[in-house]
């Protein structure tokens, strides 16, 4: 999938890739705005709130026609849940709370098709891969080589095993879950400068490097660009908007002043 190939150029050529997630309201509009506002990337987020397949698919539909990467974050990283959104068209997956190599090695049958996986193909994603009936040549080539995966890292479990999470074959980027994290370790709403969370990204930092992948984090874009972060999700879309609003009219308040 040519939107995948592009975003994985970028993050091999260690430039600052930044994208936002979506959670509450999803348009296909959103596409081209986030392609003029200069994004590298859209985060279709159902992990949190249902939105309908068609729609998924419909965006998942317009970033492929106009090579923009849109990725999809399941309801959770369980192999239906997993299949299902294969099933949309995404261009890669963002998945939660992922534990161990063990679990990404389930989500591998979920994503891929025999012989490599067990999937299935089926929903509205999938006809532009092949109008003649499923071509295995075809699904591999185009969707599951360049595939982007970025699991999640939630739970001591998982910082535990971050390594060999970051390490596994089918990671593009190892990923964190902030707030989840945080509040497994005790210091939830601490911030990222907390001692504790200090140690915690920096012990994720260094399974990424060890394994020459990037490390995907949330978060406010100029706070994470100072820390040194280059592969970054600004936040979600409405959070974005109102952010951008206040700033215009505590601006103009100034001005009226």
């Amino acid at each position: 999938m040519q939107p995948a190939k592009l975003l994985r150029e970028k993050l091999a050529g260690h430039e600052l890739v930044s994208g936002m997630i979506v959670t509450d309201h999803l348009w296909p509009q959103l596409v081209e705005i986030a392609v003029e506002s200069g994004l590298d990337y859209l985060i279709i987020d159902t992990e949190h709130l249902t939105h309908p397949a068609t729609l998924v698919a419909e965006v998942c539909a317009l970033g492929r026609l106009t090579n923009f990467p849109v990725l999809l974050r399941p309801p959770s990283s369980g192999e239906m849940d997993i299949r299902a959104a294969m099933d949309v068209g995404p261009c890669g997956l963002l998945l939660p709370c992922i534990e161990s190599a063990e679990h990404l090695n389930r989500v591998r049958e979920a994503v891929y098709m025999p012989p490599r996986g067990s999937r299935r193909p089926g929903g509205p994603g999938n006809r532009w891969v092949s109008h003649t009936g499923v071509d295995y040549e075809l699904f591999r080539s185009h969707v599951e080589d360049h595939l982007i995966i970025i699991p999640q890292v939630e739970t001591m479990e998982a910082l535990s095993c971050a390594q060999e999470i970051a390490q596994h074959e089918l990671t593009t980027a190892l990923g964190i879950g902030p707030y989840d994290l945080s509040a497994q370790l005790g210091i939830c709403w601490k911030g990222l400068d907390h001692p504790t969370m200090k140690q915690s990204l920096e012990q994720l930092r260094a399974a990424a490097q060890s394994a020459d992948k990037p490390f995907w984090m949330i978060g406010a874009g100029e706070v994470l660009v100072e820390k040194g972060f280059r592969f970054i999700c600004m936040g979600e879309a409405t959070g974005l908007f109102q952010l951008a609003l206040r700033t215009q009219v505590n601006r103009l308040k100034e001005l009226h002043t």
